[in-house]
């Protein structure tokens, strides 16, 4: 991009704008940032259009596209937007418009102080360090957490929400690759034996001790010396809480798990701030990012949620995610929390597919043809698939992908092993058992569960 401009510059030519698309977010946002530094390096102020290019359908596809935007507009970048979705063209623009909606009273949020030094490199991805407590931090993967405290009467069904499923028949519970890792329930009670694998973590004043069961505290009866779990405890702080006495107090505690939360209407921006503070005090605790969603829809929440959380995540910053709201059912908002988790490719949990808005190029049915492929390979998790409709932009488009279908002729299809051929031209209707046969022979494929 670079060497164009300068080309362009020698030719006075300055009518232009820059677009560093990727299918993955992590790159999309880096190269931005990257050619930002190199512009301003150069004395250059060209205007940029985002977009992760290949995003795909649906909740991923929202989420990704969000994670990868939103993230670039938080940092104050940014001219024009394109949200591109394997779905109709008309249902793209109601999404790109709700993520500039969501910056329209920004400017007036109350005062953040700034960092200068950042604390992190912009440029690349490395993980906050953090110490292992229980199963958060350290090497561990980011932690899930879903709000039970509104559900009346929490039973067995409650939990399939979240990933839990009771057997009567074999008297046990089984679990998806979607399965939360805690549940909060407040100041509620469970009468029945929950799963081995799912903590519970109840209001510190009617914690019920016992095996699974973790409080979670306030600063104040933190500080009063109150009797506490002996390996994990929950402590609610934001950024004002954080002062040199406290951190130093919290930070060599060997059962201590943060719950970070932030009521500014900039919230990734304060939440940031939490990490910069702690890092600079060589504070290792573990830290899961909390977001609150009131009255507001799930076409909102996906979008918000996966700024201000994803977009900590994507910079190594976060041990794990809470999300809650009063609208939104606990199915979807767990739903979501796995989305962004895979998004940002911190905790892979199902397959990914990369797939491209249709176009006139396009040489097959990309909804339909997406849909089916999808139906045959979605409990291959850790896999990525690319989609493509043309063979113009699909090889270079899909590059993050293990495989690739991709469209070359009328009824004709070319199966990529990542950026390479393996087998051209097939017909239409041989293709997804060619792509099957495909993973097969590399031995990524498992028989779904039935």
């Amino acid at each position: 991009a670079m060497e164009f401009l300068r080309i362009c510059e020698d030719h006075k030519c300055y009518n232009i704008i820059l677009s560093m698309k990727s299918s993955n977010p992590i790159v999309m946002v880096q190269a931005y940032r990257l050619l930002i530094n190199k512009m301003d390096s150069e004395g250059m102020n060209y205007p940029l259009h985002l977009g992760v290019t290949e995003a795909g359908d649906g909740q991923d596809g929202r989420v990704k596209s969000a994670l990868g935007i939103g993230t670039l507009l938080d940092d104050g970048l940014g001219d024009t937007i394109r949200v591109s979705l394997t779905e109709d063209p008309e249902n793209e623009m109601p999404v790109a418009k709700r993520l500039t909606n969501y910056y329209k009273n920004r400017i007036k949020h109350s005062p953040i102080k700034s960092n200068i030094e950042g604390n992190i490199n912009p440029f690349e991805y490395l993980k906050m360090e953090t110490r292992p407590i229980v199963n958060f931090g350290g090497n561990n993967v980011p932690r899930v957490i879903n709000n039970l405290e509104s559900v009346k009467d929490i039973s067995a069904e409650s939990l399939s929400q979240v990933g839990y499923f009771y057997s009567k028949k074999d008297d046990k519970w089984e679990m998806s690759d979607l399965a939360c890792d805690y549940i909060f329930i407040g100041d509620s009670k469970i009468s029945f034996e929950v799963p081995g694998s799912l903590g519970i973590i109840q209001n510190y004043q009617n914690w019920q001790e016992g095996k699974q069961y973790y409080p979670a505290i306030c600063k104040e009866r933190y500080l009063s010396k109150s009797e506490l779990h002996p390996s994990l405890n929950f402590l609610y702080a934001n950024l004002n809480d954080l002062d040199d006495n406290f951190i130093n107090k919290i930070k060599n505690d060997e059962k201590i798990v943060l719950l970070i939360h932030s009521a500014n209407s900039h919230p990734r921006a304060e939440l940031r701030q939490i990490f910069f503070k702690l890092i600079e005090k060589q504070c290792t605790l573990p830290i899961i990012i909390c977001r609150e969603y009131n009255d507001i829809q799930l076409n909102n929440l996906q979008l918000y949620a996966s700024i201000d959380i994803g977009g900590l995540l994507l910079d190594g910053l976060g041990d794990g995610v809470y999300i809650n709201s009063n609208r939104v059912s606990l199915e979807k908002i767990n739903s979501n929390s796995f989305s962004i988790l895979q998004a940002t490719r911190t905790r892979i949990s199902k397959t990914e597919y990369i797939s491209c808005p249709s176009c006139g190029r396009t040489l097959f049915d990309l909804q339909e043809t997406t849909a089916r492929i999808r139906l045959k390979t979605e409990h291959l998790k850790g896999v990525k698939i690319g989609i493509m409709g043309c063979i113009v932009n699909g090889p270079g488009e899909m590059a993050d992908a293990d495989y690739g279908y991709v469209g070359t002729g009328l009824g004709k299809i070319t199966l990529y092993r990542g950026q390479n051929p393996v087998e051209k031209n097939i017909p239409t209707r041989q293709a997804d058992n060619a792509l099957i046969e495909l993973i097969k022979k590399d031995g990524r494929w498992v028989e779904p569960s039935k």
